[in-house]
């Protein structure tokens, strides 16, 4: 479409009292809100009523859980021997794979961000991001802390130091022979385990559902993101076995999680309270996360627990803290720095070392395949999080949040907690090294019991894990419930009674794996479990590459058309410039302009299109929030996104400079911007005479017609799959909202 400006005669006085009401793009008022996907009613419900569960995925993916976790209950050993061949198979023969699938996800969501691409918004064209730089970076700082960040901050390095994978480290700083290298390089080990290369996997996740949601109106599912990549089957067999795919391995990522959460609390409270520990306190554990998150979904307190959870990141940072001022400050700062440059100097060499010449499999099996396979089960839970409170942004700005910032935090809470680790083993603590290393549930407590006020820290961080427990099954219910659910709109959840089964599904699950031999069972199983949907990461990817490419196209055609729509721009005096110029018309003159030329102008070019043979409709419905008529001109064409040219009325503050104009009692005016389905194109018609109208609708066709010729060689049901229900009322998001729905994440 043209953005040319050219105004019309005569011009309406603005003379209503208009509110400033919804609208889609950014105002004075609100420029930090995004307009709201389309409001679309589930399947077989009304707008706002949960969506139906997807049996076929329901079933199957649950009665598929409850098999394995009554299997591991009944038949531990040979669950055992099943899963140690399984892991052993997967780490001998599939190692590189996990490697080379985590490297590619790197590469592609940096090539996504830096290139032309990143400069796509995952919204509309003209939506802001809902959330403020800092609140939206808090959002990210919180999503890295969880409660196997305090398992692992700690047992890892010392298990690192004491058991470092052979040649992991070059001269001189030889771990055979240095203990002060192999200290420094346990540290980069866990860093790189929680390091960039998982949060890519986030990364990538959480951009295909936002663009596919937010850009292109799709529902916000697993199918959805991957219908650029295989088209129509994903409405069958193919799609519901993915689905599947995805929902058994976030429920063996959750339940490891779980899993960690219980063994370390258990001994927690074994440390305050005398509990004693086993399978009997773990099983009360277990049946208190599904009790909350029960709790949580049967009376509504879900904003409970998200104070709690919000509360729950002050805490960590505060346990943080405590460690950092009465341990050895200078120490962990210049061991801070240190860790941080290596980290980033050693990441190209890790990121593809697979030990081919020593194959460490046992140590590749337990630990970066492991953290590889976990980060795969994660990514749809977590990317999904990060898609809710991210629309409006460009994906620049998204991958490079979603890379720096939560990592920023973890990398402090490993490197402090870590080098106090490795400080008190160099100074020869060889009974907290062998604690440290071989009861991992045990490390962060021993570690705590050597710093002043210990049964204080100890009790905070008793507290912090068990609410860090309790949010992470309440939360994995949800999203399971909605994976399992044909949910049309992004703003709906999955209904309660899934909510509550999964709670309980999940629960069993992680039961039966810590009965077959504790924490390692979950980690073989995530590894095993994740290898099958490593595959869906790639049909994301060619999903994404193929749908931002079309993106391209668009932006190609427009700019190849140009010639043409300049050419058939007719011009006005200045005079008539000029009156359009210090337009702001109201309600009123909007109404009279909407009816008296852009109806007839659209009517028109829809009658000439039909004469031709085009399949053209015009929407004229109104729109109910600024009770003002919209119309929108669709063109459809066979196996192709169709050409939509929507004139819709925006409210929009009246500028400070056009007080001279403004009229008592008001401080809004109406501009008629014309929309796509990608949103606004940012320019207003108000004013227009009925030829230039035309002239310019007839520009938007031209322009998509060459958008059509360079996009020929995309698949036909590939190129038909962002059509989408025409939008009639872009209604606007508050933050608040917008806010405590993702906060449900």
């Amino acid at each position: 479409m043209s953005d040319s400006k050219q105004p019309s005669d005569p011009i309406e006085p603005s003379d209503s009292n208009a509110p400033h009401d919804a609208r889609p793009g950014a105002t004075a008022a609100a420029t930090d809100a995004a307009a709201a996907p389309v409001d679309r009613a589930p399947a077989d419900g009304s707008p706002g009523d949960p969506p139906p569960p997807n049996w076929p995925v329901f079933l199957i993916s649950g009665i598929s859980i409850l098999a394995i976790a009554l299997w591991a209950i009944i038949a531990p050993e040979n669950a055992d021997l099943v899963l140690n061949t399984a892991v052993g198979w997967i780490a001998s023969n599939f190692g590189w794979y996990y490697i080379l699938t985590a490297t590619l996800i790197i590469v592609f969501v940096i090539i996504m961000a830096a290139g032309r691409t990143g400069k796509i918004r995952l919204g509309p064209q003209h939506s802001r991001p809902q959330f403020s730089l800092f609140t939206w970076t808090a959002m990210l700082f919180a999503a890295g802390i969880g409660i196997d960040l305090m398992f692992f901050s700690v047992s890892e390095p010392a298990s690192h130091f004491l058991a470092p994978p052979e040649g992991a480290v070059d001269d001189p700083l030889n771990p055979d022979t240095d203990p002060n290298g192999r200290a420094r390089m346990a540290v980069i080990w866990t860093l790189f385990h929680y390091g960039i290369t998982g949060w890519a996997m986030y990364a990538l996740m959480g951009m295909a559902f936002a663009y596919f949601a937010y850009r292109k109106n799709m529902p916000l599912s697993i199918r959805s993101i991957l219908y650029w990549a295989i088209g129509k089957r994903i409405n069958g067999w193919l799609g519901s076995t993915i689905d599947v795919a995805a929902v058994l391995g976030t429920v063996f990522g959750i339940a490891t999680s779980l899993g960690i959460g219980v063994v370390q609390l258990n001994y927690g409270l074994h440390l305050m309270f005398g509990v004693p520990e086993g399978v009997g306190a773990q099983i009360g554990l277990i049946a208190l996360a599904v009790l909350m998150a029960t709790i949580s979904t049967v009376t509504g307190v879900e904003k409970g627990i998200r104070r709690l959870s919000e509360l729950n990141v002050i805490l960590a940072i505060v346990l943080l803290a405590h460690i950092l001022i009465t341990g050895k400050t200078r120490f962990l700062f210049d061991a801070l720095v240190t860790n941080i440059g290596e980290y980033l100097y050693e990441l190209p060499r890790m990121t593809l070392d697979v030990f081919p010449f020593i194959q460490p499999d046992e140590w590749m099996a337990g630990w970066t395949l492991f953290f590889w396979a976990w980060w795969v089960a994660w990514a749809p839970f977590v990317g999904l999080f990060l898609a809710r409170i991210s629309r409006g942004r460009t994906i620049r700005q998204f991958v490079t949040g979603v890379l720096i910032v939560p990592f920023t935090f973890i990398a402090i809470f490993i490197s402090i907690f870590g080098n106090s680790t490795l400080r008190l083993v160099l100074d020869g603590d060889t009974e907290f090294a062998d604690v440290a290393a071989n009861t991992p549930e045990r490390a962060f407590y021993s570690l705590l019991e050597m710093y002043p006020g210990a049964p204080a820290v100890i009790g905070l961080a008793t507290i912090v894990g068990l609410l860090f427990y309790v949010t992470s099954a309440d939360s994995g219910a949800l999203v399971l419930a909605n994976f399992t659910s044909h949910t049309h709109d992004p703003n709906t959840d999955g209904r309660k009674g899934l909510r509550v089964f999964w709670a309980i599904a999940t629960g069993v699950l992680t039961l039966g794996m810590l009965i077959v031999d504790g924490v390692t069972t979950l980690q073989g199983a995530t590894l095993i479990i994740g290898l099958p949907f490593s595959v869906v990461l790639y049909l994301v990817m060619l999903s994404l590459y193929r749908a931002l490419q079309v993106e391209l196209d668009v932006t190609d055609s427009r700019f190849n058309s140009l010639p043409g729509r300049l050419s058939g721009q007719a011009g006005l005096s200045w005079q008539q410039r000029l009156r359009r110029a210090t337009s702001f018309p109201s309600r009123g003159a909007a109404s009279r302009y909407l009816k008296s030329t852009v109806i007839p102008a659209l009517t028109e070019v829809a009658e000439e299109l039909r004469a031709n043979g085009s399949d053209a409709r015009l929407d004229t419905s109104e729109v109910v929030s600024h009770k003002l008529p919209q119309a929108a001109l669709t063109i459809e064409f066979e196996d192709a996104e169709p050409c939509v040219y929507q004139v819709y009325p925006v409210a929009a503050q009246m500028p400070s400079f056009a007080l001279n104009t403004a009229r008592e009692g008001s401080d809004a005016y109406y501009r008629l911007e014309v929309f796509n389905t990608e949103g606004s194109r940012g320019y207003d018609v108000f004013g227009y005479t009925k030829e230039q109208l035309i002239s310019d609708v007839l520009s938007s066709f031209e322009a998509h017609l060459e958008f059509l010729r360079i996009s020929d060689g995309t698949p036909p049901d590939v190129a038909a799959a962002s059509t989408t229900a025409l939008t009639t009322d872009w209604e606007e998001e508050t933050p608040e909202k917008t806010r405590t729905e993702a906060s449900d994440r």
